[in-house]
């Protein structure tokens, strides 16, 4: 058990095995003491039993876990599809595994999912039994028409191919990262956590001849694997209307266009979801980009 930012913490590893190979580290937070709950605009808002953050099966401590069924020959090292993220989020809220005994089907559940997760957060609607989500909160939603998304794909793929997965150690690593291009703008807190939890020591399966220094727990190879995948973000694009009908749905996205076009967001918004009428809420955040998450 640990505390952090006001909230008492505890993890587990869910495991599906044999029904699917891929394992998840969870997180629970309960009983929070933040200072931001105390705002009297908060006071008519639910009350907060618990909240429960899950690794999608390639990152973060997941991911190594899941070194081995993650590996060469896998069928998962070239693309990693983004329902095995939506199939793992039904898996754990189905309770359809072992590791973590909560009867999920007792709880109002609001899903939060940015980018990918926001992604795999419909994709868990398409399994059954099926989860009753109370609302979504989807934030920078990562999908559009075929034909930007092909492009986009090729520009994350070549991105993540060349991107530096090594570092001297975590200290030096979270020093050149504050110093450059997109980490300069995230909140301090936000990167420190990335360096301290996000990556580990070498060797890895990965690197296992590198002995010395850091490397990122996703790995390069699994992030590029990611950004091929276009079925799931398809799926979702062609089945937004179908989900906001279902379930009270709140669409966030960045005020600055920069990975999602503003194109993209008024098509989502006018075609897809059929107009703001038919979303819970819509919201733009001054002064963050995609990765609105992190500033």
């Amino acid at each position: 058990m640990s505390a952090a930012a006001g909230f008492s913490s505890s993890s587990y590893t869910f495991d599906p095995r044999p029904a699917y190979p891929l394992l998840s580290v969870a997180k629970r937070y309960w009983n929070p003491d933040s200072p931001y709950l105390h705002d009297p605009e908060a006071l008519t808002l639910p009350k907060i039993r618990e909240i429960w953050a899950l690794d999608a099966p390639n990152h973060g401590d997941s991911a190594v876990l899941n070194e081995e069924a993650l590996g060469p020959g896998s069928g998962y090292d070239y693309i990693f599809g983004w329902e095995e993220y939506g199939r793992s989020i039904h898996l754990f809220l189905s309770g359809l595994g072992k590791g973590v005994d909560v009867d999920f089907s007792m709880r109002n559940i609001v899903g939060i999912g940015h980018s990918m997760g926001a992604i795999s957060l419909g994709l868990s609607m398409g399994y059954y039994p099926k989860i009753n989500y109370q609302s979504l909160i989807l934030c920078e939603l990562m999908t559009m028409q075929r034909e930007l998304h092909m492009k986009a794909t090729n520009i994350l793929v070549n991105g993540g191919e060349k991107r530096r997965d090594i570092w001297p150690s975590k200290e030096e690593a979270y020093n050149i990262l504050k110093s450059r291009g997109t980490w300069k703008s995230w909140d301090d807190r936000v990167l420190r956590n990335y360096v301290e939890s996000g990556m580990h020591p070498l060797p890895t399966a990965e690197y296992p001849d590198k002995r010395e220094g850091v490397t990122l727990k996703c790995t390069r190879t699994q992030e590029v694997a990611c950004y091929r995948d276009t079925l799931g973000p398809r799926r979702i694009y062609n089945n937004f209307h179908n989900i906001v009908a279902q379930v009270p749905t709140h669409l966030i996205y960045g005020a600055i266009d920069d990975y999602i076009a503003a194109e993209v967001k008024d098509d989502i918004i006018n075609n897809r979801a059929g107009g703001i009428a038919n979303l819970a809420s819509y919201t733009r955040v001054p002064g963050a980009g995609h990765l609105v998450c992190h500033h």
